[in-house]
């Protein structure tokens, strides 16, 4: 199985846990810390005041390592779209803040949570959303026709990032802005770690280290770019996400203390630069 495969059936499995109420969505972490919500990971990203404005089921289902939209600067008639969209909390916090002109797009793989996030629209009451069904490789939007590109802990589950950030270069409006949360790496990781395929699910093994994302932003044509972390994982925190993997997390965990942080990564597209590449929807 591919990380594209695993990606998909573990995040369809995510959604019908939410939807069947056997508990909230995790990030990878052992079944206990998932169940009691404590992982460590995607845990405490949102204040109350956001969690009530949508439906229980938006939140549970949130994988995330950030909080995107607190921190995007979003504008009202801006056109918004999340990458990775999974149960559709951050574009439906999105489309709030962007209305009434405004709108917001969710970009999905995975039919079960396209149908959990539509659900939550719904629940919601929100009119200026839209859900897509495709694959962040390869965004189903024409050129110039984004004016803010966010995601959250999704970047880093694939295996071409450089197509990622090519193709959010291209659907981004000239100014555009991409203001992600992702999971960066800081130093050498233990082998062990990058091998291991269900770490992809668990947001870990996939990702950067924080200066080749840097140069991966740079190379798909992004200026200004700036990375700053926002959790840095320490032992403990590691053990926890390694724990259940088939790894001595006793043992790897002191070794990656530090390594490995929850980042808000920004980067603009330059004015006066248009898309380049496919024009539209492949």
């Amino acid at each position: 199985m591919n990380v594209k495969q695993l990606v998909r059936e573990k995040y369809g499995e995510a959604a019908l846990r939410v939807t069947s109420g056997r508990g909230n969505a995790c990030c990878g972490s052992s079944p206990s810390s998932c169940a009691s919500g404590a992982d460590p990971i995607t845990s405490d990203l949102y204040d109350s005041l956001q969690k009530a404005e949508l439906p229980e089921t938006a939140v549970l289902a949130s994988l995330g390592c950030g909080n995107p939209t607190a921190l995007a600067e979003l504008k009202p008639g801006e056109v918004v779209l999340d990458l990775g969209s999974g149960g559709g909390i951050d574009v439906l916090l999105s489309a709030r803040r962007v209305s009434p002109r405004g709108k917001a797009y969710g970009l999905d793989m995975t039919d079960e949570m396209l149908a959990l996030a539509r659900s939550n629209q719904e629940k919601a009451g929100i009119s200026n959303v839209e859900f897509l069904k495709g694959e962040i490789e390869s965004i189903p939007l024409p050129n110039d026709s984004v004016d803010v590109i966010i995601s959250n802990c999704v970047i880093n589950l694939s295996a071409d990032k450089d197509s990622v950030l090519r193709e959010a270069f291209r659907v981004l409006k000239p100014g555009g802005r991409f203001a992600v949360s992702d999971v960066v790496t800081r130093g050498e990781i233990h082998p062990e770690i990058r091998k291991n395929m269900l770490l992809w699910v668990g947001c870990v093994a996939g990702a950067l280290d924080e200066n080749e994302y840097r140069a991966k932003l740079s190379a798909a044509g992004f200026e200004a770019v700036d990375i700053e972390p926002t959790r840095i994982y320490g032992s403990q925190d590691a053990i926890s996400f390694l724990t259940d993997q088939g790894i001595d997390a006793e043992a790897i965990g002191p070794q990656v203390d530090g390594k490995f942080m929850s980042a808000f990564i920004r980067a603009r597209k330059p004015a006066g630069h248009g898309g380049r590449g496919r024009s539209c929807c492949g």
